[in-house]
């Protein structure tokens, strides 16, 4: 059994090397690029293993604070599970654009308002054992109403909703996906230490 030694100030060291790459193929995946690895492990096993990795630059999930208590939602609507679903304010990266400016961009197009104050927390992963993509957890304070035209088929409703009423937002069916619980509840957290 592998030890994983864990010391907060320099992150986690796991005993294992990482596995040698000894080929990847290529397939092409709609926005996607499917690739098969061929891998050896330190303890002499081969496997093959795909992964997806994503043609853009990242992503950005913004926790847009009305105030220290209020998080702005926004409901829209969510063709995988073909329903209208709520959550924060998210989106791509475009070239050129930091993680910051991308969460401003954001957040004007889809909830209407600018941030004069914008903290990049961490970068979350959705499916690490398969997927590459990560998305910038960005914290955003201080609004003021300014709205740009974003790419959204419609207008999306925003919702304001406290973050002592976390515990009723993440039971509600209409509330289901992963990044938005996980950057609610780090957000949470973090504004707690910035209030001692």
């Amino acid at each position: 059994m592998p030890i994983v030694q864990c010391r907060h100030e320099r992150g986690c060291r796991v005993s294992h090397r990482l596995p040698t790459i000894h080929g990847i193929t290529e397939h092409d995946a709609g926005p996607y690029r499917l690739e098969r690895l061929d891998l050896e492990f330190s303890n002499g096993e081969r496997r093959r293993y795909e992964r997806l990795h994503g043609r853009g630059h990242g992503a950005v999930v913004v926790v847009p604070l009305l105030d220290d208590d209020t998080v702005l939602l926004v409901r829209e609507y969510a063709a995988g599970v073909h329903r209208y679903e709520l959550g924060l304010v998210k989106g791509r990266i475009d070239a050129g654009e930091t993680p910051l400016q991308a969460a401003d961009r954001e957040l004007k197009e889809e909830a209407g308002y600018g941030a004069r104050s914008l903290t990049v927390l961490r970068a979350l992963t959705l499916a690490p054992t398969y997927m590459s993509h990560e998305a910038h957890l960005v914290v955003a304070r201080d609004l003021y109403p300014e709205r740009l035209p974003g790419d959204e088929p419609e207008e999306l409703e925003v919702v304001p909703w406290r973050l002592d009423a976390l515990h009723e937002l993440i039971l509600r069916e209409d509330f289901s996906e992963g990044r938005s619980i996980a950057a609610l509840f780090i957000a949470r957290e973090w504004l707690r230490t910035q209030q001692k």
